[in-house]
């Protein structure tokens, strides 16, 4: 856990935040500043850098449960019928803006490609 970050302090609960999934190794919350009507990060309760952390590949576990929890938040807020997104972001010209490894679930629209 880092003392600096948010997504650290969310995991913690000493940030609060709108949490509609929880596991052992993910939290997700809706995003205080959506993107789409529907936009619900999924963080790691594990504090890793981002997905190039040195670190990820020996808890390759991590980065499955992000998936299996995007899919579990997907069905529970009814947008696996028409379609979601899962957006991973690494560095500045990938858009991460906060340093810990998490996925963006982003639904409720038709989502254009190519994004950004």
């Amino acid at each position: 856990m880092s003392q600096s970050c948010i997504f650290c302090a969310i995991v913690a609960g000493t940030i609060a935040a709108d949490v509609l999934y929880q596991d052992g190794r993910v939290v997700a919350f809706r995003d205080r500043s959506p993107q789409a009507p529907v936009h619900i990060l999924l963080v790691t309760r594990h504090h890793f850098a981002s997905i190039d952390d040195p670190a990820v590949p020996a808890d390759a576990a991590a980065c499955a449960a992000l998936f299996a929890a995007g899919q579990a938040v997907a069905r529970q807020v009814g947008v696996e019928r028409n379609g979601y997104r899962l957006v991973m972001n690494h560095g500045s010209d990938g858009g991460q803006t906060v340093q810990h490894l998490h996925a963006h679930l982003l639904a409720g629209r038709s989502l254009g490609w190519p994004p950004g």
